[in-house]
C-alpha cells in the first residue's frame, strides 16, 4: 500500500488571510440571511393577524331577519335615526383602522380621522416630511383593499418650521 501525501496549510503560507476573509465574508452572507428571515417571518405574522381579524369581521356581519310589523311615521322616524346610530357603531373600524396604520409610514403623521358614515367617506388631515411622503401615502392607501378613490383636497408647506412639513387634507372612501 502507498502512503498518502497530504499537504496542509502551515504558518509560513503566503495568502494566510484569505481565510480571514472568506470566513468574514461567510459570516456577514449567514447574518444577512438570518435578517432577511427575521423580516419574512414578521411580515407573515402581520398578514396571518390581518386575515384572521378579517375573518372574524366577516363572521359578525351575519345578523338574523326578524318579522315585519305595522310602523306608524313616529316609529318610522326612530327607527330611522336607530338605524343610522347603528351604521356608525357598525363600521368597520378595526379594519379602516389597521389599513390606515398600514398605510402609514415613518414620514407621515396622522392629526385626524373624521368618518362620514352617510357618504362612506373618510376625512384623513395630518403632515408629511415632504411631498414625495404624501404622494407615496396616497398610493398606500389606494393599494388598500378597504379604501377607494383617495385624493388630496389640500396641502400646504409650513414655512414657519426649519424643516418645512406640508400639512395636508385627504379625502377617501372605504368599501365593505
Amino acid at each position: 500500500m502507498h502512503d498518502l501525501k497530504l499537504k496542509f496549510p502551515y504558518i509560513t503560507q503566503q495568502a494566510r488571510y484569505i481565510d480571514y476573509i472568506l470566513l468574514g465574508l461567510g459570516s456577514m452572507i449567514f447574518i444577512a440571511c438570518f435578517y432577511q428571515l427575521k423580516l419574512v417571518m414578521e411580515e407573515t405574522a402581520h398578514w396571518e393577524t390581518r386575515i384572521d381579524r378579517l375573518e372574524q369581521q366577516q363572521q359578525h356581519k351575519k345578523t338574523p331577519r326578524t318579522a315585519v310589523a305595522r310602523i306608524t311615521q313616529e316609529t318610522q322616524k326612530e327607527l330611522n335615526q336607530a338605524k343610522e346610530v347603528l351604521q356608525q357603531i357598525n363600521l368597520p373600524w378595526e379594519a379602516l383602522f389597521d389599513s390606515l396604520e398600514y398605510a402609514v409610514n415613518k414620514e407621515i403623521a396622522l392629526l385626524s380621522v373624521q368618518p362620514n358614515v352617510a357618504n362612506r367617506a373618510i376625512r384623513v388631515a395630518g403632515e408629511a416630511r415632504n411631498l414625495v411622503a404624501l404622494t407615496d401615502f396616497v398610493e398606500a392607501i389606494e393599494r388598500e383593499e378597504v379604501f377607494e378613490n383617495a385624493y388630496v383636497i389640500n396641502y400646504k408647506v409650513k414655512q414657519e418650521n426649519p424643516h418645512r412639513p406640508i400639512a395636508f387634507s385627504l379625502i377617501t372612501t372605504w368599501i365593505d
